[in-house]
């Protein structure tokens, strides 16, 4: 599954996404880390793979333990990413 994702991910790299309150954002990716543009934090694959675990996300709190929980909260919760997979 974290493939797909994955492949899901990098097709929207550049696009702008939005966090669980509406704040915008975008990303970049080099090799399997997530680079975020509006903040210095970066997601790696290994943690968006933790993440789907607990996919669909109501909120942040599931993801909380995990680097970024807005940001992953925000891209896999995305339609884009998300399809009709959860």
């Amino acid at each position: 599954m974290i493939e797909d994702v994955w492949d899901r991910i990098k097709t929207y790299e550049g696009q702008m996404f939005k966090q669980k309150k509406g704040k915008e954002f975008s990303y970049s990716i080099k090799g399997n880390i997530l680079f975020l543009k509006t903040t210095n934090r970066s997601i790696t694959k290994k943690v968006v793979e933790q993440a789907l675990k607990l996919v669909p996300l109501e909120s942040t709190v599931p993801v909380q333990h995990l680097q970024a929980p807005s940001y992953l909260y925000g891209i896999l919760m995305d339609d884009r990413v998300r399809g009709d997979k959860w």
